[in-house]
């Protein structure tokens, strides 16, 4: 499912036009990553959370030349599940 097609998929579920859906759409990735600049995490009840996690530095190898670079800290969004929601998935 790409972008439009869940914007369809929320507007016909919740009742809304697309453009209401993609206006709410928006509003939630722009809070999510509003929530990630100000170092907070975003933990939705029974779905999961999203987070940043710090990757620290470290050293690599250039495949090329075998030489040792230095890799710097870097920070990743990365995503939970919760156990609700992995449960949906796993039930026997």
């Amino acid at each position: 499912m790409n972008k439009s097609e869940l914007i369809k998929s929320v507007a016909a579920k919740a009742g809304l036009t697309n453009k209401q859906a993609e206006a709410a759409y928006d509003a939630v990735i722009a809070s999510i990553v509003e929530a990630f600049r100000d170092d907070e995490k975003v933990q939705l009840i029974g779905f999961g959370t999203f987070e940043l996690k710090k990757k620290p530095a470290r050293e690599g190898i250039n495949p090329r030349t075998k030489e040792k670079v230095r890799i710097a800290e870097t920070c990743v969004p990365a995503f939970k599940p919760g156990k609700s929601f992995k449960d949906l998935f796993n039930q026997d």
